[in-house]
């Protein structure tokens, strides 16, 4: 048996929120906000070459990892991640470091942890949550998208840390070397926003950025000479990845208002990002109310009811509201 003692925090997203609590176990005071907007994880991306449950990848933030590398390149952080060719090996050395008294990260599959109740549960393979202790055959975890700590069967969490597929994890564990006392925001600030504002507004890709979200607004306009079967599905798929999977797009625009409202008190000059976060917010308020319109239309039994240019049209809208907010920041840094 080995134990640390460790505070669980119940966070909105699993990467940010894990490192978040890292952070704070390791003295480094770092709201989830914060960790999501120093890493520069904000995005959209639409990939129709790449397949989630057979429909195209509709992303709201970067890639899994990149909140974790993102924020240790901006303030210095020394972390280690290993991945592993085995389910034996990757084991052995999660129960090392417990022994040791560290607190892991891990990647997981959604689908293959007992916790989850079942209708909770879905084929997603880039989930993060930290293990901080084991008990026998249990692990302790601190699951951020959970109100308390669980405990998981160490065969269960093996399984879901080596699924195959898409994001596959290998087994991946994380955990800090080096952690940094302070941060030099005003530098770290500056640098993570001037990131984020070109990436959305100057992406040289049409499926990236604000390019991205009108591609996409313009690919479900198309959906009325498609199959109508596959025309709903794609629908609710766009609703599931932006308002389930990994916290989705109102989610991320909600934190990452919180973000720029932090920021303000703590950059020079920053006061311009008050405003900015208050229109953000507005920009999480629209896209629950594009999701809101999306299930309503596909609730409808007669798929030509289905308006595909107006749920188009309002997610122009947003690509034109939420690129106001970059342009903002842009101008005033």
């Amino acid at each position: 048996m080995s134990r640390v003692e460790f505070i669980h925090n119940h966070h909105a997203h699993c990467e940010s929120g894990v490192v978040s609590s890292m952070m704070r176990h390791s003295g480094l005071e770092l709201s989830e906000a914060m960790v999501f907007g120093l890493s520069g994880a904000m995005s959209f991306a639409y990939l129709p070459f790449l397949k989630l449950g057979g429909m195209p990848l509709v992303a709201y933030r970067s890639m899994p990892k990149s909140i974790i590398k993102g924020l240790s390149k901006n303030i210095g952080i020394k972390m280690s991640m290993q991945t592993f060719k085995d389910p034996a090996s990757g084991e052995q050395m999660l129960d090392k470091l417990l022994d040791e008294g560290r607190v892991v990260g891990a990647q997981s599959s959604v689908f293959w942890l007992p916790y989850f109740p079942e209708q909770m549960r879905f084929h997603f393979n880039a989930h993060n949550l930290i293990i901080y202790a084991q008990e026998r055959d249990e692990y302790l975890i601190s699951d951020p998208v959970f109100e308390h700590s669980v405990r998981c069967e160490k065969s269960a969490l093996t399984k879901a840390r080596f699924v195959k597929g898409v994001m596959a994890p290998k087994g991946l564990l994380y955990y800090p070397l080096i952690v940094p006392t302070e941060i030099d925001y005003d530098k770290s600030l500056r640098k993570a926003l001037k990131k984020t504002a070109k990436m959305m507004l100057k992406t040289p890709v049409p499926i990236a950025g604000i390019r991205g979200i009108r591609y996409l607004a313009k690919h479900i306009k198309k959906l009325q000479k498609k199959d109508k079967r596959y025309a709903k599905l794609f629908l609710g798929h766009i609703v599931r990845m932006q308002e389930e999977i990994g916290t989705g797009g109102a989610g991320f625009r909600y934190i990452y208002a919180s973000f720029l409202q932090e920021s303000s008190a703590l950059m020079d000059g920053g006061d311009f990002l008050a405003d900015a976060s208050k229109q953000m917010s507005s920009v999480g308020d629209e896209y629950r109310q594009f999701a809101l319109l999306i299930a309503k239309a596909i609730r409808s039994k007669k798929s030509e009811n289905i308006d595909f240019d107006v749920i188009g049209d309002k997610l122009l809208e947003i690509a034109d509201q939420e690129s106001l907010v970059y342009k903002m920041i842009l101008d005033n840094l």
